[in-house]
C-alpha cells in the first residue's frame, strides 16, 4: 500500500524519519504478538507446538532502516564484530558458517588431527533473556563498537519503554512493559544482537 501512494506518503514518512533522527527517539513500540504453529501436524492443544511472531508496526521500520544504514558500516568498520559471526551480517549465512566449519575439519583431517566439534543452537535467544538488560547493551554498543552521543541515545530510546500483548483469534492479554531483550521482528534487532553477543 505505501509502495502505491508514494506520491502522497513520501513527504510525511520523510519527515516522520527525520524527527525520529533529530530527536532520538523511537516510536510505536507496542508490539502485537501471534501464535504460529511450529509445524504442519503438531497438536494444537499442546503450547509448545508454537511459536510466537512479533508484528511491529510498518512505519517504525521505516527510522529503523535508516538507523541500520548509519550503524552498520560504522560496527563492521569498528573491526569489533566477530570475524566468526556469520549470523546477521550482510554476505554471510549458515552456509558461509558451515562452509567453516568443513574447511576446518578437512585441513584437521589433512594434518593427521583429530576434530571435536561442539554445536550450539542460538536461535531461540532473541527470545529469551541473554540480552538481559538494555543498559547492559548499551554499554556493549558505547564501550565495544564507540558508539555514542545521539546515536547511543537512539540506540537507547529504541530499546526502551517497549510493551507487547498476545492475541490468539479475538482474544488479547494484557499489554506488559519489556525489561529486556532485542525486538524480535524488527529491522535493527538483529544487529543489536550481534553486537551483544
Amino acid at each position: 500500500m505505501l509502495k502505491t501512494s508514494v506520491v502522497v506518503m513520501a513527504q510525511p514518512l520523510a519527515r516522520l524519519a527525520n524527527c525520529c533522527r533529530c530527536i532520538s527517539i523511537s516510536l510505536y513500540k507496542l508490539g502485537h504478538v501471534i501464535l504460529l504453529l511450529k509445524k504442519p501436524g503438531m497438536s494444537k492443544q499442546d503450547p509448545a507446538s508454537y511459536r510466537p511472531i512479533t508484528n511491529l508496526s510498518t512505519f517504525s521500520k521505516i527510522p529503523e532502516k535508516l538507523a541500520l544504514a548509519s550503524l552498520r558500516p560504522y560496527v563492521l568498520a569498528s573491526g569489533n564484530l566477530s570475524s566468526l559471526q556469520s549470523a546477521y551480517r550482510p554476505g554471510y549465512s549458515t552456509e558461509t558458517a558451515l562452509l567453516k566449519v568443513v574447511g576446518d575439519i578437512e585441513t584437521a583431517a589433512g594434518n593427521g588431527m583429530c576434530t571435536v566439534l561442539l554445536a550450539l543452537d542460538i536461535s531461540a535467544m532473541l527470545l529469551t533473556q541473554l540480552v538481559n538488560s538494555h543498559s547492559i547493551l548499551c554499554i556493549h554498543i558505547e564501550s565495544d563498537f564507540g558508539v555514542k552521543g545521539v546515536a547511543l541515545y537512539w540506540v537507547k530510546s529504541f530499546v526502551s519503554d517497549r510493551s507487547q500483548y498476545v492475541a490468539v483469534e479475538s482474544e488479547k492479554s494484557e499489554t506488559l512493559r519489556l525489561s529486556s531483550g532485542v525486538p524480535q521482528g524488527s529491522v535493527l534487532g538483529l544487529l543489536l544482537f550481534a553486537m551483544y553477543v
